[in-house]
């Protein structure tokens, strides 16, 4: 393997950050199992819905860089900023444009229109669920396994990379 690809992979904040977004996606779709029952593997692809899956990638990464760089770094103070503004976004700018498409959808002139999208953003409790799901499972995931790299180490898939 090269370099940049194992530091890539040595990247703990990183992956446990996309593991809270992969995991908060995944119970959109239990969620619709036992909220709705219905089996909608779309929601899978979906902005929207609960828990926020940005949220939950941005707080978890935030918090294992914290965790790693400590939480009066700069790098923390960045990561936090970050996903202030991204959850922000979510149930601000994306939320109301996502109202502006159900009226618009609404109008007898975008009739036989495909309609627009509607499931843009997020309520302040779906982001908020996000926001709390992402550090539970990066924070655990970090201390408790490491990396990817370092879990493939353990696991005795990869031996003598540093």
């Amino acid at each position: 393997m090269s370099q940049p690809f194992v530091q890539l992979l040595d990247n703990g904040p990183l992956a446990w950050g996309l593991a809270a977004c992969g995991l908060a996606q995944l119970s959109k779709l239990l969620i619709e199992l036992v909220v709705h029952r219905r089996w909608r593997p779309a929601v899978l692809i979906e902005t929207g819905g609960m828990p926020s899956s940005h949220s939950a990638l941005v707080s978890g990464t935030a918090a294992c860089i914290g965790l790693e760089q400590g939480f009066d770094g700069p790098l923390f103070a960045l990561a936090a900023a970050v996903a202030f503004v991204v959850m922000y976004d979510a149930s601000g700018v994306r939320r109301a444009a996502g109202r502006t498409a159900e009226r618009v959808n609404a109008l007898p002139e975008a009739q036989g229109m495909p309609p627009l999208k509607t499931t843009l953003g997020h309520s302040r409790l779906e982001v908020l669920v996000g926001s709390l799901l992402g550090p539970l499972i990066g924070l655990v995931g970090d201390v408790f396994i490491g990396s990817p790299v370092h879990l493939a180490q353990q696991l005795g898939w990869l031996s003598g990379v540093a």
